[in-house]
């Protein structure tokens, strides 16, 4: 089960009732999801934390009886060699003023995010988030000098129970292999996008 590498990170919006929004005015692409890649683009990092926390142990008898364990809380740290800036906006929950600029509106928009990693025998692993919010607490800035400074996007998306209860069993994480027999990747995208349906042509970004 160990990965390597970050092979890409596909993000969508979805609305309050855990439906894709499928619009390149509202959402942020015409199918209504957005694969980081292309000239520069791309992911450097996506590491997940959060899945599982130690139980409780809970005594009797002079011994230990029972685990309590805890929701998940996942969370997961993300970096871009670079990522479009309009539709970064949009999925942090920023809205266009109208006069150029960008400002941040609560409440904060509905994040279906999956990462894509492989094993070391080469098989597909996906890491599905139904539902969750992006967060880009700062932004770092360095002089350029003899070197370029460079600055990478750096980002939190914080997993939150699916909008749909049937969707992920109710667990706001929910992995995949393509060794499964049973695994089918039209079904992923559409259980973890709100019924993403894939567009005949442009399927790199949408």
């Amino acid at each position: 089960m160990s990965t390597h590498g970050v092979k890409d990170v596909t993000f969508g919006l979805i609305d309050s009732t855990g439906a894709i929004i499928a619009d390149a005015t509202k959402g942020i692409s015409t199918t209504g999801i957005y694969l980081v890649d292309g000239d520069t683009q791309g992911a450097t990092q996506a590491n997940v934390t959060g899945l599982e926390a130690a139980g409780t142990v809970q005594y009797a008898n002079d011994g230990p009886k029972r685990v309590s364990n805890g929701s998940m809380e996942p969370q997961v740290a993300l970096e871009f060699l670079d990522i479009d800036f309009d539709i970064l906006q949009k999925l942090k929950g920023f809205v266009n003023d109208g006069k150029g600029g960008w400002t941040r509106q609560l409440p904060k928009p509905h994040v279906a995010m999956l990462v894509h990693s492989r094993s070391y025998g080469g098989v597909d692993i996906y890491e599905g988030f139904a539902n969750g919010q992006l967060i880009e607490a700062g932004m770092n800035h360095g002089t350029d000098n003899n070197a370029e400074t460079d600055a990478n996007t750096t980002l939190t998306y914080q997993g939150l129970d699916p909008l749909k209860a049937d969707t992920f069993d109710g667990q706001p994480y929910k992995i995949w292999t393509s060794a499964d027999t049973d695994f089918d990747k039209t079904a992923m995208m559409a259980e973890v996008f709100g019924g993403y349906k894939a567009a005949s042509s442009n399927p790199t970004n949408g």
